[in-house]
């Protein structure tokens, strides 16, 4: 039996729990929280992130670092990406040299512009960095905690650790492929959440089929544009963790990025839009890493740029698509 350990009680980590330990892995969740472990182990379900869904018996909770992780055969870490840094430093004494970790987290680092493995491998330095691997594709928690067939690529710098660990993460409903592009596949699964955003702005004052096929198609090219210049394979953007995620993302209200987007469109503000959602919205915080991020490279991510303008700059959807619609004429590619 495969002993798998999740950091995180979210969402996804919970998700993540039920679907491994429905293969008959032993998978065990850690809560920073002792009492928020306890509440779930006595009630086995998350009601506030996936109702309705019984924890299987090969899942448990833990307020235990060392119940959790210490001698798990794999570390899945399934935190907001704002949050990642503190929780891998609380978690740290507990990884060994030979553990192999996983990071379900999609998101970038706002103040460093590092991708969140980079944050692991920097906070566990003595952990070699080729341990550390990605996961990432249309994953949309809800459908597959309900038993949905649902893909991903999972990516880590040597195919053979990937091909070891895709075993683990498949089943009969979760089809796991496998990568060495963990830059591609990393960037892929953060950067789709910007393009999300924007795409229900469109939905959200009714600007039709053709603007929004547009405005995603486009906002592919710009996520791959920055992939590459970071040293990403272009064609891992052509694949689950570009293309597919953006999909599921853009065209879904089960989305948390989606709905951030169609909440900004009707009017409300920021705040008030992340309060009434009650979950990690990793778009807005990548969006302003991806800025940042572009600029110091001297990448042009307009895309992005008009979104962060609607998000913290005061911009409506409706100015930002005219401020698309009038950049300079072009080259339709451009790596």
């Amino acid at each position: 039996m495969t002993h798998i350990g999740i950091v995180g009680t979210g969402a996804w980590a919970t998700t993540l729990g039920i679907l491994l330990a429905r293969t008959a892995n032993k998978t065990i969740l850690w809560s920073r929280s002792e009492a928020r472990a306890n509440e779930l182990e006595t009630a086995r379900v998350n009601d506030r992130y996936v109702p309705g869904v019984e924890f299987p018996d090969q899942m448990s909770i833990s307020g235990s670092i060392d119940e959790s992780v210490a001698n798990a055969d794999l570390v899945i870490i399934a935190v907001p990406s704002v949050t990642i840094r503190e929780n891998i430093q609380q978690i740290k004494s507990a990884i060994s040299t030979t553990s192999r970790i996983v990071c379900a987290t999609k998101g970038i680092e706002i103040e460093t512009g590092k991708r969140m493995s980079q944050v692991i491998s920097e906070e566990l330095p003595e952990l070699d960095p080729r341990h550390i691997g990605v996961l990432s594709g249309p994953n949309l928690a809800p459908e597959i905690a309900a038993g949905n067939p649902a893909t991903a690529t999972v990516a880590f710098p040597g195919l053979q650790m990937a091909k070891d660990v895709q075993a683990v993460l498949s089943s009969d409903v979760f089809r796991v492929y496998r990568s060495d592009d963990a830059i591609g596949v990393e960037f892929g699964g953060a950067l789709k959440n910007i393009v999300a955003i924007g795409a229900a702005f469109i939905d959200g004052v009714g600007l039709g089929a053709n603007t929004k096929a547009s405005f995603v198609t486009r906002g592919l090219h710009e996520i791959t544009r920055l992939g590459v210049a970071m040293g990403a394979r272009p064609d891992t953007f052509a694949g689950l963790s570009g293309m597919g995620d953006l999909i599921a993302t853009c065209y879904s209200t089960l989305s948390r990025n989606y709905r951030l987007g169609l909440g900004i469109a009707s009017g409300k503000d920021l705040p008030s839009v992340l309060s009434e959602l009650g979950q990690t919205a990793e778009g807005a915080p990548t969006t302003q890493a991806a800025v940042k991020l572009a600029k110091k490279l001297g990448i042009e991510m307009p895309i992005a740029d008009v979104t962060h303008a609607v998000l913290f700059e005061g911009a409506s959807p409706e100015e930002a698509i005219r401020e698309l619609m009038g950049r300079m004429l072009q080259p339709e590619v451009r790596y």
